[in-house]
């Protein structure tokens, strides 16, 4: 008995990080398109939704997950015939979700990590 409702409490928490990622966050600061807002929904630990702002167009998120507060996900963009992903992780803490940004592509050599802080409007 105590195992099931440790389970159920554990799942519960689970289910309550994955609930507060859902809606639009907006990135501080602006690069030089200004700054970046993600729209996110969660379904168990699958995390979808879209990207806009910065350099470039809406675009949508990729291999998205949420594990607790752990985030996860990719946004794939071409630039002059060149495809950069960005791989962004890290912590939902709160209103605000704190975010390690790592860019692969763009003639082979990857741009070390940046960070970035969303806050949920």
């Amino acid at each position: 008995m105590k195992f099931r409702m440790l389970m159920v409490a554990a799942l519960a928490s689970v289910m309550a990080f994955a609930a507060d990622i859902d809606g639009k966050w907006v990135g501080e600061g602006g690069g030089k398109g200004g700054p970046q807002t993600l729209t996110l929904k969660a379904a168990g630990d699958k995390l979808t939704g879209s990207m806009e702002g910065g350099r470039g167009g809406a675009v949508e998120i990729s291999d998205g997950m949420i594990h607790g507060s752990d985030v996860m996900f990719k946004v794939t963009r071409e630039f002059n015939g060149n495809k950069i992903v960005q791989n962004y992780n890290g912590k939902l803490e709160g209103s605000e979700l704190k975010l390690k940004v790592e860019t692969e592509g763009g003639g082979g050599k990857g741009k070390g990590p940046g960070e970035v802080t969303f806050k949920k409007q």
